[in-house]
């Protein structure tokens, strides 16, 4: 994927079991814990590109929150806050060559953010 493209969505919820069932079930979606990440079941559709996980409901993280693939999280964690954003999660790793972070636009909308590579890179 290409810097800005939408790569991840991460939904709250409080029981993995049951929401893995309701969002099988509602869209077809395949949802597996992978090797690595367990705890973190993770979808993909059917389209087989659009995809996320099931993360943990807590504190912070209610609503759902769509990663945006970037080259660099630094440097767009610093634009945002130049432009009036709030960082909520600081660039943590994922993998040795994937990383995370997360901020809050000026409107309180809650934005991720991807950089790295992935399986299919």
């Amino acid at each position: 994927m290409a810097h800005g493209d939408i790569t991840h969505i991460d939904i709250p919820v409080t029981d993995f079991a049951k929401a893995s069932k309701f969002y099988g079930d509602l869209f077809g979606w395949n949802i597996a814990e992978i090797p690595g990440f367990e705890g973190y079941p993770m979808w993909q559709a059917p389209n087989q590109v659009s995809g996320g996980g099931l993360a943990p409901r807590g504190e912070g993280f209610t609503q759902p929150r769509s990663y945006v693939e970037v080259d660099s999280i630094d440097e767009v964690l610093a634009k945002a806050e130049a432009n009036g954003a709030r960082v909520t999660m600081p660039k943590g790793e994922i993998s040795p060559t994937s990383w995370w972070a997360a901020f809050e636009d000026p409107d309180g909308n809650h934005i991720g953010l991807y950089e790295g590579t992935t399986a299919t890179d």
